[in-house]
Order: C-alpha cells, then sequence, then structure tokens
C-alpha cells in the first residue's frame, strides 16, 4: 500500500477529524480512507451489518420515578404463583 501525505490541515479540521474517529471508535487514518472512498465512488456497502437508530430517542428518556414504576412491575411479574404450579 502506498503512504500519502496531506499537507496544510487546518486546526478545526483536524480536530473535527479526532472527535470523528474518537466516537467511531476507530482512527483518524480510517475516517480518511472511508472518506476518500466514499467520495471516489469505491465505498463497499456491507450487507448483513446496517446500524438501525430507530429506538435512540428512547435511550435515557424515563425518570428515576418511571425506572422505579416500572421496575416494580417487572418484579411483582417475576413472582411464581404456587396455585398455577
Amino acid at each position: 500500500m502506498k503512504t500519502i501525505t496531506v499537507r496544510g490541515v487546518e486546526p478545526d479540521v483536524a480536530e473535527k477529524l479526532r472527535k470523528a474517529a474518537s466516537q467511531q471508535g476507530t482512527s483518524i487514518n480510517k475516517i480518511i480512507l472511508d472518506m476518500i472512498h466514499k467520495e471516489l465512488g469505491l465505498q463497499k456497502e456491507k450487507m448483513y451489518s446496517k446500524r438501525y437508530s430507530d429506538l435512540d430517542s428512547l435511550f435515557g428518556q424515563w425518570s428515576e420515578e418511571e425506572f422505579q414504576e416500572i421496575s416494580s412491575a417487572i418484579e411483582e411479574n417475576r413472582q411464581i404463583d404456587s396455585e398455577l404450579w
């Protein structure tokens, strides 16, 4: 593989790249390579690893009171009814 050096990267661009890499848990190099592949139309679509975020808006939305109420309801339903067994 070939090594390429990119000169003249502004500090704000470098910081955004660093943050993006940190958020995605990858390296700046990987972020840049992904951008290059996407821009050149060389990005391969993963067939079976799509990410879904349709429930993200619900994450962390319960208040402490709601959490206690739901936890109590779950605990009540975990009780074994000896008459049924």
